[in-house]
């Protein structure tokens, strides 16, 4: 349960510069509410990211990671809750790829400039003709409608946003979501935790921050002592605020 932490309004979190936000209903395992989330990248952009340390990552993992150094680089992040599609085999790992190539049409780039992610049932087939068929009704999102939509076990949505200077002149933005209330433990990332800022950062700078900034706080945490199969966290920087990159 969560504890003095209370639902963000829309307009308590920033909207960052270069990501647009979509969220929708696939009925994954709820009528009710959304269950997918996409997150368009604006170009010229970077991407840091942790993915769990458990042996039997899920399909989604092996392929987000498959796609994120691909040379035509990330354009988009598909999210899904209800199922996890771990312990699925090869046919888990041809589903991500399905639901990729499907957001990718829908985006306008190659399917392997996707990253999909999912979280929730281990050990069921991901239904991915649900999302497939959800994915051209989703519509535009604020990151608290995302925070909400990403939630599985979460008794509360959690995001927050902050914003800091850059140099003496440059202020940058940066929102942050993430669910999660069992199965978290160090040496991960934590089950599912997204953060965009408008700085400029380069891709290995933001790796390294990525990694040292889960180090400092989710790779600290432990819930019941168990690592998700599907645990990630991923920084995006748009590079829009317009300071100087960021590589040293």
């Amino acid at each position: 349960m969560a504890v003095n932490l209370t639902e963000k309004r829309a307009d308590e979190l920033l909207e960052i510069d270069g990501i647009r936000l979509f969220t929708g209903r696939a009925g994954i395992k709820q009528q009710d509410r959304d269950d997918l989330t996409l997150m368009v990248l604006g170009g010229g952009h970077t991407v840091g990211t942790v993915f769990t340390q458990n042996r039997f990552c899920a399909a989604p993992v092996h392929i987000a990671k498959s796609h994120l150094f691909d040379q035509d680089g990330v354009c988009a992040l598909v999210i899904n809750t209800g199922n996890a599609n771990a312990g699925t085999g090869a046919q888990g790992r041809l589903d991500a790829i399905k639901v990729c190539a499907a957001a990718a049409e829908q985006v306008g780039c190659q399917s392997n400039q996707i990253m999909p992610f999912s979280t929730g049932v281990i050990l069921e087939p991901l239904p991915v003709d649900k999302i497939v068929a959800a994915l051209p009704q989703v519509r535009p999102a604020f990151w608290s409608d995302a925070a909400r939509a990403i939630m599985t076990t979460d008794t509360v949505p959690k995001a927050a946003s902050r914003t800091g200077l850059v140099g003496e002149k440059h202020t940058v933005r940066a929102t942050g979501i993430a669910k999660g209330s069992g199965m978290i433990h160090p040496n991960m990332a934590t089950m599912l935790s997204f953060i965009a800022t408008d700085a400029k950062v380069s891709q290995p700078i933001l790796q390294l921050m990525t990694q040292e900034i889960a180090d400092e706080s989710f790779n600290t945490i432990t819930v019941d002592g168990d690592t998700s199969t599907n645990d990630s966290f991923v920084i995006m920087a748009t590079g829009r605020c317009g300071q100087s990159e960021i590589d040293n």
